[in-house]
C-alpha cells in the first residue's frame, strides 16, 4: 500500500537526532564545562524554537484536522494538541534557564532543573513521534486519496513557513 505520509515519516526521521541529542545533553548536565554545556542548549533551543515548534504548528494546523476527519472525531487529536502545549511550556523554561547558565561552576538547583526539562522534552517528544507513526499516520495512509494528502502536506508546509517566520521576528 502507497504511505500517502511518507513525507511526514521522512521529517520525524530528520527531526529524531535532535531528539535525541537532549537526552545525550540532559545527560552531560554536570560532566561537561559550563561553556559546552551552554553551546549544547543553545543549540538545542535553536532547534526546539525554530524547527520543532513550527512543525507542532503545521500538524496543529493542517494534520490534526485531517486526522479529526479520517476518524470522524473532532476531538480525536485534542491530547496531541496538549502535547504541543506542554512541548511549548518546556521550551520556554529551557529558554528560561539557558539564560542563567554563567560562569564556571554549574549551580545543583539549574543542573537538576535543566536534566528535569532536556529529559522531559526528551520523553514528550519520542511518545508523540511513536503515537502520530503508530496510530495517526497507517489510519491516514488507508484514508486520504493523493490529493487530500497534497493538499494537507502543503497546508503544513504553509503553516511551517508562517510558523518560522514568526518565530525570527
Amino acid at each position: 500500500m502507497t504511505k500517502h505520509t511518507q513525507p511526514l515519516r521522512d521529517e520525524h526521521q530528520e527531526l529524531l537526532p535532535h531528539i535525541e541529542k537532549l537526552r545525550m545533553v540532559g545527560d552531560s548536565v554536570g560532566e561537561a564545562t559550563v561553556e559546552s554545556l551552554r553551546r549544547d542548549i543553545d543549540e538545542a533551543y535553536d532547534f526546539l524554537a525554530h524547527h520543532l515548534i513550527p512543525h507542532a504548528q503545521a500538524e496543529d494546523r493542517a494534520l490534526y484536522p485531517a486526522v479529526a476527519r479520517a476518524m470522524g472525531a473532532p476531538e480525536a487529536t485534542d491530547t496531541m494538541r496538549r502535547d504541543h502545549v506542554e512541548v511549548g511550556r518546556l521550551v520556554a523554561e529551557l529558554d528560561t534557564l539557558r539564560r542563567q547558565l554563567s560562569g564556571q561552576v554549574l549551580r545543583g538547583a539549574l543542573a537538576k532543573d535543566l536534566r528535569r526539562v532536556l529529559y522531559g522534552l526528551y520523553a514528550l517528544v519520542k511518545v508523540h513521534f511513536a503515537k502520530e507513526e503508530e496510530i495517526f499516520l497507517p489510519l491516514l495512509d488507508k484514508r486520504l486519496t493523493p490529493d487530500d494528502a497534497r493538499q494537507m502536506f502543503e497546508a503544513m508546509e504553509q503553516a511551517a513557513h508562517e510558523a518560522k517566520s514568526h518565530a525570527a521576528h
